[in-house]
């Protein structure tokens, strides 16, 4: 077994129904780029009523129909924000808990304290979120999954990770293993995956791979590590 193995993300999802949410943050084989990419999946009417918009270089989550908006409180937030040198991206609003902890002068794992999972039962979907921190024109990530210890939901388990930017490696984490009922959550370490040096071929080899009925929207960025220009790519399903 190659534990070190780097996978191509189109074989670790490409054949899964039901990955969920999912955050990539990695560097490009050229090493030019810090890559950062966060796509949504549904399955109920609720979840599947949104689209990603940009405001102001922030992403967030926003009902396609406000009129079928039933419950917003898990679906609609800020899921991409920077603070200084620091580009955040989550699963849900504990972007803002981050992005307010930096400000405090908290880490980010020390940020994240005071969340846990999602109170979904009998999910319990977990809260994944990264951090870039860019410095004197390269950069580091940190990842987090907050998740529930048990089948009851009786205390939340916090798993963090931290890592130098390697060029062509990049590191993968999900909500769910796969569809369930209950959905199983993420287990294990963030997955090492490929990066692309070109952004169109990374968000279409993502978007393509995501299964047809279940997604719902991608964002992808890549940062010019000697400029800071940011290139974006949106797709949503909803048009």
């Amino acid at each position: 077994m190659n534990i070190y193995k780097v996978n191509d993300i189109a074989e670790l999802i490409k054949d899964n129904s039901y990955v969920g949410r999912g955050i990539v943050i990695g560097k490009t084989p050229d090493a030019k780029h810090a890559v950062c990419a966060y796509f949504i999946m549904g399955r109920s009417n609720n979840s599947r009523n949104r689209v990603f918009t940009m405001r102001n270089g922030e992403l967030f989550t926003e009902p396609f129909d406000p009129s079928l908006v039933e419950d917003p409180s898990l679906i609609i937030y800020a899921a991409v924000r920077q603070k200084d040198n620091n580009l955040i991206v989550t699963n849900g609003d504990q972007t803002d808990t981050i992005y307010d902890g930096l400000c405090e002068g908290k880490s980010f794992v020390g940020s994240l304290e005071s969340r846990e999972f999602e109170p979904d039962a009998p999910n319990f979907t977990p809260r994944i979120s990264g951090m870039l921190t860019f410095k004197d024109g390269n950069f580091s990530y940190q990842m987090s999954i907050l998740k529930s210890l048990d089948s009851e939901g009786s205390d939340c388990a916090r798993y963090g990770f931290s890592y130098p930017s390697k060029a062509g490696l990049g590191h993968f984490i999900h909500t769910y293993v796969c569809d369930g009922n209950p959905i199983p959550t993420f287990q294990g370490e963030p997955e090492r995956v490929e990066i692309e040096n070109d952004i169109n071929d990374f968000t279409d080899k993502l978007w393509t791979a995501l299964d047809s009925d279940n997604k719902i929207s991608l964002f992808v960025r890549y940062v010019d590590l000697s400029t800071g220009e940011n290139t974006d790519r949106i797709i949503n399903k909803n048009k």
